[in-house]
């Protein structure tokens, strides 16, 4: 069992402040209920359907636009928008982005992932737009173990789609590696 040191910094007074180190058991973090995958879970080439979607709304994207500074009027104005080959407002594309990754968690990385290391090969083929709901699906297309064989790099081809009548359209795509926690000998 995998343990590990959290340090802080307390208040003494006059002298200023000490560390404080507190031994913290990975075990108790892991009680709690997990649906994510561990890296011996991955198979190479195996799909992975998530069954969450979202329909983005004008307000989802405005908010998303707000947090990042990103003021683009192709997202935020509408009387621009309609000038633009699209002719209405599109939603951020990191925004679509972010959103497949959120989609993704509960089946591939919830509570098993130590850090998203990339995202690459990003593409946007077909704008998205207020209203639209997004589903997404991953690919495991690699895994190896880390150097020193305690965790596992695995990547991930994911792709976010329109819900649409007959259909889905891929709307974004891209590679997501991450840094997974292999099982404890216990588990």
């Amino acid at each position: 069992m995998r343990s590990w040191v959290r340090q802080r910094f307390v208040a003494t007074g006059a002298e200023g402040y000490r560390r404080v180190s507190q031994i913290v058991n990975r075990r108790r973090i892991e009680s709690r209920s997990m649906s994510g995958r561990y890296y011996e879970d991955f198979e190479v080439g195996e799909p992975i359907a998530h069954d969450k979607r979202r329909t983005i709304s004008e307000s989802d994207n405005q908010r998303f636009c707000d947090l990042t500074m990103n003021q683009q009027p192709l997202h935020l104005d509408a009387e621009f928008a309609t000038s633009t080959q699209f002719g209405e407002r599109l939603v951020n594309g990191l925004y679509t982005m972010s959103l497949a990754v959120g989609l993704s968690i509960p089946e591939t990385t919830d509570g098993t992932i130590v850090a998203n290391l990339s995202y690459d090969d990003v593409e946007h083929p077909e704008p998205v737009f207020h209203g639209d709901t997004i589903r997404a699906e991953s690919t495991v297309t690699d895994k190896r173990e880390t150097s020193d064989g305690e965790r596992g790099v695995v990547t991930m081809r994911v792709e976010a789609y329109r819900v649409e009548p007959g259909e889905d359209t891929l709307v974004c795509s891209f590679d997501r590696t991450v840094l997974a926690e292999k099982r404890t000998s216990d588990e």
